[in-house]
């Protein structure tokens, strides 16, 4: 099967093609983003006019990572408050909060021209007191999973990705495409 997915991220690419078990192509297009804290708001809009400039299966993912203390904030953001503050800062917004809780959601809008599909992942976790950690990449080093002693960051690929919400998220898609 040939699969677009609609990133400029390498690392996102690699965990998509080791989740599905196939390789998947990258392809970078300037879309414009609706900006929301969830996740499900932005992508319906941006695998739709991806796929206007395609014309081929096409997909988009947008992951958020939500502070339970802060509502849901920063959420499908998290990408602007670590471009501005880092992950450091992102800690820092839970400094005064008891409630250190929080999840990550994963979500993919797919299109092939006719139908429009969301696949969705959860993992619960917490938000710890300074980054740990090496691998991955974005909120990795801040976030451990519920019921694991490690963060993202610390974890192999291998560790990561049979817990991730993207896996779950990235399973769901390929279930659905049957591969």
């Amino acid at each position: 099967m040939e699969l677009f997915f609609v990133t400029g991220n390498k690392h996102k690419l690699r965990e998509a093609s080791e989740i599905l078990g196939f390789e998947v192509r990258s392809i970078k297009l300037n879309l414009s983003e609706e900006q929301d804290i969830e996740v499900d708001n932005i992508i319906e809009s941006k695998v739709r006019a991806a796929y206007a400039k395609v014309k081929h299966p096409i997909i988009v993912e947008d992951t958020g990572l939500y502070f339970e203390a802060m509502n849901g904030f920063p959420g499908a953001l998290i990408k602007w408050v670590l471009k501005s503050v880092g992950n450091e800062g992102a800690i820092k917004m839970l400094n005064g909060h008891d409630n250190r809780n929080a999840y990550a959601k994963t979500s993919i809008g797919y299109f092939d021209g006719k139908d429009f599909k969301v696949f969705s992942g959860i993992i619960k976790g917490k938000i710890i007191g300074e980054p740990k950690g090496e691998n991955g990449f974005g909120w990795d080093m801040i976030f451990i999973p519920e019921n694991h002693e490690k963060t993202f960051a610390e974890m192999t690929n291998d560790e990561k990705n049979n817990i991730s919400m993207r896996k779950i998220a990235f399973e769901s898609l390929k279930e659905f495409l049957q591969v």
